[in-house]
């Protein structure tokens, strides 16, 4: 588990990585409309890789509750030329897409990773990143899409339903031949699930290594955080520090976040008391 195999990277899982988010989206959560713009995202995508990212993760179509679904060319014209700048900049990028149509497109200018909410079910998805050369892949869960996921979330056991998909999609993929180091598992932090499901997949998100692949958490500014704080969407920092801190701690390789700089200091300072503890 401590390789990500990746179109142009073999990623070094040995310890903790750092995915930072580029929306180039009007309507995403916490930062839609700050980096639409095509040279603004570029900018963005410099400047999370100054302050430490590991990996770009490149997204056109928000996957808030109740974002509306875009078309695959309009999705493919807000990140194309933001896709291709930052393949320049000497890290792994992620296209953040559940559209085949998105993937293939991205695929073919070279992107590394594929991470799709929807877990490659969309027509054609497995075929394509199977089939596609050495492209890594992160299948997230999700009870629901994005227009319906909050409408009352349920679990017998949260944990149970999300391990036993997650399952289900790994064996997919590798019996339709894809690499077990190709892929990250993700158990979906606010898709489908309200504040006490998150927390209990925090609780037991140990559990879900046995599954044997890295594990990919995204709690940055969170709702979640904000029903435990009481604090709005931009004051957010401390809490998500605090929440990627704890899933590191519980086993994740890799933190999806908007805060990079922050984050990387927060690991540096939990890696070096690891060595000394």
């Amino acid at each position: 588990m401590t390789v990500w195999q990746t179109t142009r990277f073999n990623i070094d899982l040995s310890h903790p990585r750092i995915m930072g988010i580029v929306n180039v989206t009007p309507d995403s959560f916490s930062d839609g409309g700050q980096h639409l713009d095509a040279s603004a995202a570029v900018h963005q995508c410099e400047r999370l890789v100054q302050e430490g990212a590991d990996i770009l993760d490149i997204g056109g179509e928000s996957s808030r509750p109740g974002a509306a679904t875009l078309s695959a060319d309009e999705e493919w014209s807000r990140i194309k030329d933001v896709l291709r700048a930052a393949l320049t900049l000497g890290v792994p990028v992620s296209i953040d897409t559940c559209k085949t149509e998105v993937m293939h497109k991205a695929l073919d200018a070279g992107a590394d990773i594929v991470n799709d909410i929807k877990a490659l079910e969309a027509p054609g998805a497995l075929d394509l990143v199977t089939r596609h050369g050495r492209c890594g892949a992160c299948l997230m869960h999700m009870q629901g899409d994005p227009e319906t996921m909050q409408q009352r979330p349920t679990y017998p056991d949260v944990l149970a339903e999300v391990k036993a998909y997650l399952a289900s999609r790994l064996a997919v993929l590798t019996s339709n031949g894809m690499a077990l180091e190709r892929i990250t598992l993700d158990p979906g932090i606010g898709f489908g699930k309200t504040p006490e499901h998150n927390i209990e997949l925090l609780q037991r998100q140990a559990d879900l290594l046995p599954l044997g692949r890295p594990l990919l958490v995204g709690w940055s500014r969170k709702s979640t955080l904000g029903h435990i704080t009481g604090r709005a969407v931009g004051d957010r920092l401390a809490s998500s520090i605090a929440a990627a801190l704890a899933s590191v701690t519980k086993g994740a390789r890799i933190v999806r976040v908007h805060d990079v700089a922050a984050t990387s200091d927060a690991l540096k300072i939990w890696k070096a008391a690891q060595l000394v503890s």
